[in-house]
């Protein structure tokens, strides 16, 4: 496939995280090129790398929405979304387990669960999924995916037979781990995507990384690392099924070890796969620009993010790539080695960074422009 001079542009950004969802993002871009190249066709495919947005995304490409009623991450009713096409469901663990989703904001990283994303797997199978493709990113809770098991049945007691109150940090006193109710989903496929690869325990596991994003401080850590701990170590002997130490098994908090130990879920790299789902070739056949994009093109970008791989999709078919962004903190080697061929922020635009999130979608609609001149 060879990009065409006269083609449609393929819009496909990520979520500006705090401004823009990725629909909104591409809907803005859209705008902007229809007013400054009418001409040009306009294909818009938002996409997202396996975290939050990646039903919004899989909605974009075709999916139809549907919800249920599950418990949030602190145990409050949330109405939660998830996307089903023939036999496959979409569930994203932010919908039910985010951290937006934290009443008044107030952090909770010892006791915040991912009761609700087990809650919506049993909504998907039960809506006749066969297969369910599990987005992990976003979360709020590290509790090793100890919710979602207690949703799908399991019940975790402590020294005195009582049940393990929810989070990470009751984990501790985990004395033993009940399965006789525990439902599998009946051998349902499943699939994790992340952007991630860390295990779940030690320097690199889901306590020390990202639980102080989570709000727990150093003591916090420790307690919630004791807790994974405690509950792999049950967890593995109950499921003959070592997972601690497989690459995901600590996205969101951990909730990929669960998938991996009681589900038998494989891990997909969270942009390739979520790309191959939502129907990214077809739509890049013909195209002669595709333009992607996420609030901050850094170092995080390179390590899975979508935009570098919408470009590495986009670079085998010969097509070219330039990245949106609010602020650009990679070299233009960086770029160039992630087949990205140019890169416009908005604070080229707006130097004032508040300013740039609060007007992001004004702000990318005249970034058009440069792009319009230099590229089509």
């Amino acid at each position: 496939m060879v990009a065409s001079p006269t083609g449609h542009v393929l819009i496909s950004p990520d979520k500006f995280k705090g401004s823009l969802s990725a629909s909104e993002a591409a809907a803005r871009l859209a705008a902007g090129l229809a007013r400054h190249r009418p001409g040009v066709p306009l294909v818009m495919l938002p996409v997202a790398d396996g975290g939050d947005g990646t039903v919004e995304a899989a909605v974009a490409a075709g999916f139809t929405r549907r919800s249920a009623r599950v418990a949030g991450p602190t145990g409050e009713p949330v109405e939660a979304g998830y996307a089903v096409r023939g036999d496959t469901a979409v569930v994203e663990l932010a919908e039910a387990a985010g951290l937006h989703l934290l009443p008044e904001g107030r952090l909770r990283p010892l006791g915040a669960s991912s009761l609700g994303a087990g809650q919506l797997l049993l909504a998907a199978a039960r809506g006749g999924a066969r297969r369910i493709v599990l987005g992990l990113g976003g979360s709020a809770c590290t509790d090793g995916g100890a919710g979602l098991v207690q949703a799908l049945g399991a019940r975790l007691l402590d020294a005195g037979g009582n049940r393990l109150p929810p989070g990470g940090a009751a984990l501790r006193r985990l004395h033993a781990l009940d399965l006789r109710g525990f439902n599998d989903l009946g051998g349902l496929e499943v699939v994790v995507t992340t952007d991630g690869d860390d295990p779940l325990l030690g320097r690199e596991g889901a306590a020390a990384v990202y639980g102080p994003q989570k709000g727990a401080d150093r003591e916090g850590v420790k307690t919630l690392e004791a807790g994974l701990r405690r509950w792999a170590d049950l967890a593995e002997a109950a499921v003959r099924r070592p997972a601690r130490d497989r690459p995901g098994a600590g996205a969101a908090g951990g909730v990929g070890f669960a998938a991996l130990a009681f589900l038998g879920a494989r891990v997909e790299p969270g942009i390739a796969y979520l790309l191959d789902l939502l129907g990214f070739t077809e739509k890049l056949a013909g195209a002669r620009l595709v333009i992607t994009g996420e609030g901050s093109l850094d170092a995080q970008t390179l390590r899975g993010k979508a935009p570098v791989g919408v470009a590495r999709a986009a670079a085998r078919a010969g097509v070219p790539v330039v990245a949106v962004c609010g602020r650009r903190a990679l070299t233009g080697e960086q770029l160039r080695r992630a087949r990205i061929s140019a890169a416009y922020p908005l604070t080229d635009l707006e130097p004032d960074v508040e300013r740039c999130i609060s007007a992001a979608g004004p702000l990318l609609e005249r970034l058009t422009f440069a792009i319009a001149e230099e590229w089509l």
